[in-house]
């Protein structure tokens, strides 16, 4: 009877034994999944990115809309006076370069939303065909996006030398009496940074369009195909349509290009002579012999407000279109 009594079947050891078991297990089951050390790591990784993009950036964009209403030299805070509009009316009348800059920009803009957004989307649509060794082909044509723009500015300069550059040497402009000064010549040097630009730029255009054409549902390429539609007609009435978030980021990312180009000027003439830009004026009126912080930072609240008055009404209209759709 002792054996008997002793001896437990399967089913009977595996019913847990009455008593505080259950209750520790309930217990062990309300801890807590994030330990002290967890939470200190969380919060440093949040923390740190969070406080230097607060204070890179909107704590820098605030103190520059704050200094353009006054005149500082940069030297000790005691210096910062407060002068008002005076910086804006100067900046608007008294200033031979500042028309010609926001004309500049302005062109900037409209070459690269003609030139070389078309041709991003043309070469993306031939790539998007699966074709032979296109990933070789991506990779030469975003190559120039990943080159650093003062390596590209550089290599630009060899190509438009006088004596030894590639286009002289070929129209046979680089004999003596024939030289054609690509880069110091005032009617020429905006549009060959201009050309170097737009090279850079159908690259960035291509990747753009092709992520917004692999993200199309192929079953309307099979529906326009089977209702007789040729190539052209299932690209303007099918795909393009469904490219609408695409040509947004597109147009936001063209204009913001168009406002911050700085690299290329410089390294081509320091934006003199026929190449002035709005960077360049808020560089050398902040960082150069005058400094002239406030007056700077007016003109970087002007290209502010330009960039804000021409993306932000635009991005209104086409989330109001797509709510709507």
């Amino acid at each position: 009877m002792s054996t008997d009594t002793n001896t437990k079947s399967p089913e009977a050891a595996a019913v847990p034994p009455p008593g505080r078991a259950p209750e520790k297990r309930a217990a062990q089951g309300h801890k807590r999944l994030l330990t002290r050390r967890d939470r200190i790591t969380l919060a440093v990784m949040a923390g740190v990115p969070t406080v230097l993009h607060v204070t890179l950036v909107w704590v820098t964009a605030f103190a520059s809309i704050a200094l353009a209403f006054t005149t500082w030299d940069g030297i000790g805070f005691d210096a910062i006076k407060w002068v008002g509009l005076d910086n804006f009316k100067q900046l608007f009348s008294d200033n031979p370069q500042f028309w010609p800059a926001v004309e500049h920009n302005i062109i900037w803009f409209v070459v690269l939303i003609l030139i070389p957004t078309p041709m991003g989307l043309f070469l993306a649509v031939q790539l998007d065909k699966r074709i032979r060794f296109s990933r070789v082909y991506q990779t030469a044509f975003f190559l120039p996006v990943v080159v650093s723009l003062a390596v590209t500015g550089f290599v630009w300069q060899l190509v438009y030398n006088p004596d030894t550059g590639l286009i002289n040497s070929i129209i046979g402009a680089n004999k003596p009496g024939h030289y054609i000064d690509w880069i110091g010549d005032p009617h020429l040097n905006l549009w060959a940074v201009l050309v170097a630009a737009s090279w850079r730029h159908t690259g960035y255009m291509m990747i753009l369009y092709l992520a917004g054409l692999k993200g199309v549902d192929p079953s309307l390429r099979e529906a326009s195909s089977l209702d007789g539609a040729n190539e052209w007609q299932t690209f303007r009435n099918v795909i393009f349509p469904t490219l609408r978030p695409t040509n947004t980021v597109v147009l936001v990312v063209t204009i913001i290009e168009a406002l911050r180009a700085f690299d290329l000027v410089f390294v081509f003439n320091k934006g003199a002579q026929g190449t002035e830009l709005l960077s360049i004026l808020i560089t050398n009126n902040i960082i150069g012999e005058s400094s002239r912080i406030g007056y700077g930072s007016a003109i970087a609240v002007v290209l502010l407000v330009i960039s804000l008055a021409v993306i932000i009404p635009y991005l209104i209209a086409t989330f109001r279109k797509e709510r709507r759709a």
